[in-house]
């Protein structure tokens, strides 16, 4: 790994990151001895741990497109962006729309040391990285960055990706999803990826022992719970799905089995 001169007075160097065990995995390089020692750990537990980051990834890149081409969305909120692998959030929407205008969040000190590639945006648009955290809601909606960046009165696309199993009941992350859509107006989305156990129960519960090992406790949910983010809110079909079921476009990983993914994936518009 090469020497990425961090601020070594905020970054953990000892302990795994759940961003770093991510970019890892999916073959980045923007991790430390105990990111690699992690993902590995969990690798071995479940060998399909790569191909379903990798499916997330790849789930990711398709919402935001059909967010951008068919939903005609301008304008993106992404609540805990991790480590920036290209291609962007804002990448994939400017190649539709070059005057689309992305705010990213993440409290990862990291994150922003890196932000400069998020940054890189076309003339027509506009990108923002804002130092907040997803359980702070009225942080982010109150930064002079989103709102310099976002106008709150036209719709936003909030996108919510592979974050909320981090988030334990005392967190309360469907109120804070519901808190972030609040001051949007009609016309905004919300695109998620959910963590779920359902579909590979005793290997999904041993990676999470082994996040759980490291102080990175999970909250993994059924399919009724991840509806719970979406009341209210107009589910674009297939609906909540896992996501390598949802508008597969022949661009991923082929021949992906239902018990090798642990998330569900789902876009819904506010009415």
């Amino acid at each position: 790994m090469p020497d990425n001169g961090w601020p070594a007075d905020r970054i953990d160097t000892e302990h795994a990151h759940s961003a770093r065990i991510y970019d890892y995995i999916l073959g980045g390089k923007d991790y430390y001895p105990a990111d690699q020692e992690a993902g590995d750990a969990m690798s071995r537990e479940w060998p399909a741990l790569p191909v379903h980051m990798r499916a997330n990834r790849d789930w990711m890149n398709r919402a935001v497109r059909w967010l951008a081409e068919t939903a005609g969305m301008r304008q993106f909120l992404d609540v805990g962006t991790g480590i920036p692998t290209s291609p962007n959030l804002h990448e994939i929407a400017q190649a539709v729309a070059p005057d689309a205008r992305v705010v990213y969040v993440d409290n990862d000190p990291i994150v922003l040391t890196l932000s400069q590639g998020l940054l890189a945006s076309t003339p027509e648009g506009r990108t923002a990285y804002l130092e907040a955290d997803f359980r702070d809601p009225a942080a982010i909606l109150d930064a002079p960055e989103l709102r310099e960046t976002l106008d709150l009165t036209r719709p936003v696309a909030l996108t919510v990706i592979a974050i909320v199993h981090f988030m334990l009941d005392e967190d309360d992350a469907v109120g804070v999803v519901r808190r972030l859509l609040e001051p949007l107006p009609s016309g905004s989305y919300l695109a998620m990826s959910i963590g779920t156990a359902e579909f590979a129960p005793e290997e999904v519960a041993r990676v999470a022992r082994e996040y759980a090992a490291r102080d990175m406790p999970m909250r993994l949910r059924t399919l009724d719970e991840a509806h719970e983010f979406f009341e209210g809110l107009e589910l674009v079909e297939p609906g909540i799905v896992q996501v390598h079921k949802w508008h597969p476009d022949g661009t991923g990983e082929q021949g992906i089995r239902d018990e090798d993914i642990a998330m569900y994936g789902a876009v819904a518009r506010k009415p």
